[in-house]
């Protein structure tokens, strides 16, 4: 096994936060073998994820390029082999090896035991827990110049429920939406909504379906408005900015949850 693939903050409270698509770092012998350059795996990822998991007391933030392996994806597909797993992107300049595959998986099985370990002991001090899977997304497919793609099916914020138990969870669910809206965002309100462009990934069905009735994973997935997804270059502002709404959920999350784990309406 080689070093943990993420790093972990564990703190008090039933709320988390992850970034699993934050890392960037490839182990030398994918790097070695990676047809792709920096900016095209950048432009894939979600940077900067990892310090908005601040709204949370546990965060779980991964260290390594989804192009070495995927957590949000199912284990059978979460090393890339093919460009039609990956946009279509040339992706390795020879085949990859079983060996250096089962590498990557060992990787994965490992951060999947630790993300278990972890919310089997939240569970076990709160009786439930709540999971905001942070993520980004690309809207500008068309080149640095191209056009924005269409507002009406790119929310600026897509909450992605599509895993969980809606019934179940409503109220945390919409307590999320609720304030995420709410949030004075330099004047306005964002643009949030739900299952319009992502209804989760594996990650978050893996945790609703494996804690059932006692975690809540929503993937949260914000538009990649506040940067310029082919250079990389980030506002600033927008940036700290998403960062203050994320952190105006948190405590009414954690009361939403207290209310359906006692039953409550």
């Amino acid at each position: 096994m080689t070093d943990p693939i993420w790093w972990l903050v564990e703190g008090d409270g039933p709320i988390v936060a992850t970034a699993i698509h934050d890392g960037h770092a490839l182990r030398d012998e994918v790097a070695e073998r990676t047809a792709l350059s920096d900016a095209d795996r950048l432009r894939e990822e979600d940077p900067y994820t990892g310090e908005w998991t601040k709204l949370a007391p546990t965060r779980l933030v991964a260290t390594r390029s989804r192009f070495e392996v995927d957590l949000n994806r199912p284990r059978e597909k979460a090393v890339y082999a093919r460009p039609a797993d990956a946009w279509g992107l040339d992706l390795w300049k020879e085949p990859l090896s079983d060996a250096l595959i089962q590498r990557s998986l060992e990787e994965y099985d490992a951060f999947y035991a630790e993300l278990s370990r972890v919310l089997t002991g939240i569970i076990g001090r709160f009786g439930g827990v709540v999971v905001l899977d942070l993520h980004t997304y690309n809207h500008r497919r068309g080149g640095p110049g191209g056009p924005e793609a269409d507002p009406l099916l790119n929310p600026e914020v897509n909450v992605g429920t599509g895993t969980l138990d809606r019934r179940r969870w409503a109220p945390v669910v919409e307590r999320c939406i609720t304030d995420l809206r709410a949030h004075d965002f330099l004047g306005r309100s964002l643009d949030v909504r739900e299952n319009v462009k992502f209804r989760g990934g594996d990650m978050s069905r893996r945790i609703n379906q494996d804690f059932s009735g006692k975690a809540c994973s929503i993937a949260i997935e914000f538009k990649k408005f506040f940067m310029d997804e082919w250079s990389g270059e980030v506002d600033g502002k927008l940036y700290d900015e998403i960062g203050s709404a994320l952190g105006s959920c948190a405590s009414g999350l954690r009361a939403e949850l207290e209310r359906v784990l006692s039953g409550g309406s």
